[in-house]
C-alpha cells in the first residue's frame, strides 16, 4: 500500500509493469507482493470521498483501509476496491500517523493538536462508534505504530524547540501507560549518531524499530523496557527513509522518498 503525498517531492510511485495514470489523478496505490500495481483509487478533488492531502495509511485486518487527509482535516476509510465507506470529520486539527490496531479500531496522531486518539468504526456499514482522544501534551506527533501482540503504542514526536532535526520516540501501553521514552538528545549522549526519526514500527518480538533520515537507516530501539539500545538493521541503500512497516512473513518494508521506491528486506 502506498500514497502520494502532493504532487510534488514524491513522483509517481509505481509497479513494476504499470505505466498507469498521471501523477495526481489517484493518490492511493495498491502493490502486490511482486510489486506490481494491483489499483489505485483516491481522486483528488472536494466530493466528500475524494482525497486532498494524504498524509499516512494502514490497513485493517479485514481489508480496509483508512488514510489521514490534511487537506480537509479529515480520516478516511476504503473497501478492498477503493470505494469510499466512512469519512470522519471529529474536530481534528491535523490528523497526521495512523495504525490499525484491529479491523474496527485505528490509533491516529493529530499534529498540530498534539494528541493521540482512538478511533472505533464498523468500516463495513460505514458507521462511526466512537472517536476518543486517549492521550494529550504531546509534541507534534506524527508516526504511530501498534503492536500486533501486546497493543502497545509507539509515537514518533517533533520537538521543534530543540530544533528541526530533534525527535522523540514515546512507547504506551494499551491501557496508555507510559512505558519508555527516548529522544534524540538522549540518544546522542550514549551513542556516536543523531536519530531524527520518521517512522516507527514493532516487530514480531515487540521491538520499536524506527527510519533515521540523518544516517539514512533503519535501527531497532529495543523493547521499551531496554530503552536505549542502537542496533542498525539496514544501513546501506537507504537515501531518505519515511515509512516502514512489517508484513505478515515479517519481512521489512521501508517507503524511501529518495529514489522514489518501496524496499521489502527479508528477515533470513
Amino acid at each position: 500500500m502506498m500514497y502520494e503525498q502532493g504532487c510534488s517531492g514524491y513522483g509517481t510511485l509505481r509497479g513494476a509493469g504499470g505505466k498507469g495514470p498521471g501523477p495526481c489523478s489517484k493518490r492511493i496505490h495498491v502493490f502486490g507482493p511482486s510489486g506490481v500495481c494491483l489499483r489505485r483509487f483516491g481522486e483528488r478533488g472536494d466530493a466528500d470521498n475524494d482525497i486532498k492531502y494524504p498524509l499516512d495509511v494502514t490497513v485493517t485486518s479485514d481489508g480496509h483501509v483508512v488514510v489521514t487527509d490534511g487537506g480537509d482535516r479529515s480520516v478516511k476509510a476504503f473497501d478492498c476496491e477503493g470505494r469510499g465507506v466512512l469519512a470522519v470529520r471529529e474536530g481534528f486539527s491535523l490528523p497526521w500517523g495512523l495504525d490499525a490496531a484491529s479491523e474496527s479500531e485505528v490509533i491516529l496522531t493529530d499534529a498540530e493538536a498534539g494528541a493521540l486518539y482512538r478511533l472505533s468504526a464498523d468500516f463495513r456499514r460505514g458507521e462511526l462508534k466512537k472517536c476518543q482522544m486517549v492521550r494529550s501534551r504531546l509534541v507534534s506527533p506524527r508516526a504511530v505504530a501498534v503492536c500486533p501482540t501486546s497493543g502497545a503504542v509507539a509515537v514518533t514526536e517533533h520537538l521543534r524547540a530543540r530544533g528541526p532535526s530533534s525527535t522523540r520516540v514515546t512507547v504506551f501501553s494499551a491501557e496508555m501507560d507510559l512505558l519508555g521514552q527516548v529522544d534524540t538528545f538522549g540518544l546522542n549522549l550514549l551513542f556516536p549518531s543523531r536519530i531524527h526519526a520518521t517512522a516507527v514500527a514493532f516487530d514480531g518480538e515487540g521491538r520499536v524499530i524506527v527510519t533515521d533520515v540523518c544516517s539514512q537507516a533503519v535501527i531497532c530501539l529495543g523493547k521499551p523496557e531496554e530503552f536505549p539500545i542502537f542496533n542498525p538493521l539496514i544501513s546501506h541503500g537507504l537515501f531518505y527513509p519515511v515509512g516502514l512497516t512489517y508484513t505478515a512473513n515479517n519481512s521489512l518494508v521501508v517507503l524511501d522518498s529518495g529514489d522514489h521506491s518501496i524496499k521489502v528486506y527479508s528477515s533470513t
